[in-house]
């Protein structure tokens, strides 16, 4: 899937200044504990959080994972801004809850990173 569609799916704000390319993203990690972000993501992943501090940022680029999404409205401190923009993680912001969020993202094709 797309990085559009992903954004067009969940209605979301793009608020870092890079932007992935037209890299396919296969899989969708949520959750808010890193660990399991580090145990069950797989390449060409989204991440889809509710924690917006730097741990999120950290555990994204250590796991390959490209695009991080927070939900609820949440927006994240200008250093976590900062740091993606460091990182090349693009940061999405979408008003819907996790569970909802994943839902859209299922719906539009898009698949849990398998365990």
């Amino acid at each position: 899937m797309k990085l559009e569609r992903i954004i067009h799916s969940l209605d979301a704000v793009v608020i870092t200044k890079f932007m992935s390319d037209g890299d396919e993203i296969e899989w969708a990690c949520a959750t808010d504990l890193m660990s399991e972000v580090l145990y069950y993501s797989k390449d060409s992943s989204v991440l889809i959080t509710g924690l917006t501090k730097q741990q999120a940022i950290r555990t994204a680029d250590i796991a390959d994972i490209r695009v991080v999404v927070f939900t609820r409205g949440k927006e994240p401190d200008t250093p976590t801004i900062e740091l993606a923009n460091e990182k090349r993680i693009t940061l999405l912001i979408t008003p819907y809850s996790m569970f909802t969020a994943c839902g859209r993202l299922y719906e539009a094709g898009l698949r849990c990173c398998p365990e």
